[in-house]
């Protein structure tokens, strides 16, 4: 076996794993996603699946879908994974790419479950200071919007805004500047991985399982 794949939400920090791997010199040989089924969306996201096909075509590299249930048990998911990682183009792969930051107990279940299968999981951006991160996504000309927003954590009209160097200024103070407790997620639609931006427009804003929703829409020229 040999190469890496990286496990990808289409948010920034995923990106910016993607970014870092490639300035080290490594390219994936997939990426690697979770779609609700139901729905065609990236799973915790919500993000549609085509545009998360075009964001993946952009960057060049192979997309490997997991499609999973809503309310998917753990076991189901696990079964699921197993079943993509056993077979081509993953079955080739010894390395899982995460693009988790500080969460040390998600990081610890990940190299757990990997070492079941004779595989290892790598984290290309690893406890970087998650002010610094967002800054640098920003200013290295990415470009996100937030879809995804926990009220409870922060206010809900924070959906639908793009990442940038204004909303970072907004965010309020202990809400991580990654989102990285789960406060927000984010969709990148352009940016220095990508040979083309992929273009998108806001849809409705939606309130779903106690979360805030931003539709995306693929643009369409005319």
């Amino acid at each position: 076996m040999a190469g890496v794949a990286l496990s990808w939400s289409g948010g920034k920090d995923s990106t910016l794993a993607l970014w870092a791997m490639r300035q080290a010199g490594t390219e994936p040989v997939a990426l690697l996603t979770t779609l609700t089924e139901d729905y065609d969306r990236i799973s915790m996201h919500a993000v549609r699946g085509e545009l998360l096909r075009a964001q993946a075509a952009a960057a060049g590299v192979e997309l490997v879908e997991v499609g999973i249930p809503a309310a998917c048990p753990n076991d189901l998911y696990e079964a699921r994974m197993e079943a993509a990682l056993a077979s081509p183009p993953l079955a080739a792969v010894e390395e899982i790419a995460f693009a988790d930051l500080f969460l040390a107990d998600i990081r610890a279940y990940r190299e757990e479950r990997l070492g079941r299968i004779g595989r290892r999981a790598s984290f290309p951006v690893w406890e970087r200071d998650t002010s610094e991160l967002a800054l640098e996504f920003v200013d290295t000309g990415f470009e996100a919007i937030l879809v995804s927003v926990d009220p409870s954590q922060l206010d809900a009209s924070f959906v639908g805004r793009a990442f940038d160097r204004a909303l970072l200024e907004d965010l309020p103070a202990g809400v991580d500047p990654c989102g990285e407790n789960g406060e927000f997620h984010t969709f990148v639609h352009a940016g220095p991985i990508f040979s083309a931006p992929i273009e998108v427009e806001r849809g409705e804003v939606v309130m779903r399982d106690g979360f805030a929703f931003q539709d995306l829409l693929p643009r369409i020229r005319h």
